[in-house]
């Protein structure tokens, strides 16, 4: 029987063993991460998780039942340190725990860790990353804490966003510090970043743009041997930020530590082709940890890193087929989420390359959407609190179709009756 190995027990992971299973397959599956936990969802942890809402059952994927019942070996707590493959594809590896494990076929899913900010004071008692569950069970109680009152989040990206709201919400003073112009910049058009400045804003956080971060400060430790506590964020320009704690959100950097061992390219990423096959034409790999492709339709050419679980679940689908021997490449309309309190932003294709922008509704009524286009052509979307134009629109990409620029405009047209398909577009 053919044996699989599939290294990070994470949403990826998870759909490729489920996969397999599904189609038929009897042989050994491995699951094998790192984390002492069960694979559990990511996204809940900036937002229901820190903020007490949650339990660990509400984050868990599967149960325990589940695995057992498709004959999944799910192994927690333990890490993958080598792996010497045969040509053929096949292999041994071997745990940081001292497990064995023989394979046929290798999947790594293995994700990306917290990016670490490389100044001075990182290191002070109250300074958080947040990325994995532990590092979210840890920040919980912190932030629940009522002698933690001042907050200052670097990085004014989704993550960062999320956990300041959650921190604002519980009655926290909040700065957030971003070092580019605007607020998720690297993501959303200028419309976009100037309604989350002026929307968090007024719900009273201090935002500072471009900001240029010097150090942390902290004080000394009143035990021996103990860390010291933060006590505040010093800009360049001498300003201090007073902070009884500190959350860095500055990206992530993809897991690529056994592609290196393993001889795999890596660029950004592992990097795979559009069958989720890494360059050794064996291996596959899905999720965070690749670079591949554009898998969108619509998309500008050339290879992309996609961190959204949409895309950890739709590229894991093609790499289970590949590992059955299939020949099926990478097809999708990208779609992300980011919940901020009361404002859901869902976004719809990837807006890179745009050279016109609609901004349908008023920003001010936190009930908008934002329509990126390309030669004429709807690319992609951001969509504010409004969940039945964001059906519309990645239902028309989905479908090859475009919403023209002036319709889109046009209020009181439903962008649904204002879709164009592709063979009924004008010459």
């Amino acid at each position: 029987m053919t044996a699989t190995l599939i290294v990070g027990a994470c949403q990826a992971g998870v759909q490729i063993a489920s996969i397999l299973r599904e189609r038929g397959e009897t042989g050994p599956i491995y699951l094998v991460g790192e984390e002492p936990h069960r694979p559990y969802q990511r996204p809940p942890l900036s937002k229901g998780w820190i903020k007490g809402e949650l339990q660990p059952d509400d984050v868990i994927l599967r149960s325990r039942d589940w695995f057992a019942e498709r004959d999944i070996e799910l192994i927690t707590g333990d890490r993958v340190v080598t792996v010497h493959r045969a040509a053929d594809g096949s292999g041994t590896a071997t745990t940081e725990g001292g497990r064995s494990i023989a394979f046929d076929r290798l999947a790594l899913t293995t994700g990306a860790s917290a990016r670490k900010l490389q100044i001075k004071g990182t290191d002070y008692h109250g300074v958080h990353y947040l990325r994995d569950a532990d590092q979210a069970i840890t920040l919980q109680p912190a932030l629940a804490d009522d002698e933690v009152q001042n907050i200052v989040v670097i990085g004014g990206g989704f993550i960062g966003l999320e956990s300041a709201t959650v921190a604002r919400g519980l009655g926290k003073n909040v700065t957030v510090l971003e070092a580019a112009p605007r607020l998720v910049g690297r993501v959303v058009a200028e419309e976009t970043s100037a309604f989350y400045l002026d929307a968090h804003r007024r719900r009273g956080m201090q935002i500072v743009l471009n900001a240029r971060i010097s150090h942390l400060i902290g004080g000394d430790a009143k035990v021996a041997g103990q860390r010291g506590s933060v006590t505040g964020v010093a800009l360049e320009d001498g300003t201090v930020i007073p902070a009884d704690l500190v959350l860095i959100g500055v990206g992530v950097i993809p897991r690529t530590e056994l592609a290196y061992q393993l001889g795999l390219d890596v660029d950004g990423g592992i990097s795979v082709d559009a069958s989720a096959r890494a360059s050794d034409g064996k291996t596959v790999a899905a999720g965070d940890c690749t670079m591949m492709p554009n898998p969108y339709p619509l998309g500008v050419g050339g290879r992309i890193r996609l961190e959204s679980v949409n895309n950890a679940l739709e590229q894991a689908k093609i790499a289970a087929a590949s590992l059955l021997g299939e020949d099926a490449e990478y097809r999708s309309v990208p779609w992300f989420w980011s919940d901020q309190g009361d404002i859901k932003l869902q976004i719809a294709g990837l807006s890179t390359g745009y050279d016109q922008v609609v901004v349908r509704g008023e920003p001010a009524e936190e009930k908008f959407s934002v329509l990126y286009y390309r030669d004429g052509q709807l690319i992609a979307a951001d969509v504010i609190n409004h969940p039945v134009e964001f059906l519309a629109v990645k239902s028309a990409l989905t479908k090859g179709a475009t919403i023209p620029a002036a319709a889109a405009a046009d209020v009181t047209i439903p962008l649904k009756n204002a879709v164009v398909l592709p063979d009924s577009v004008p010459a």
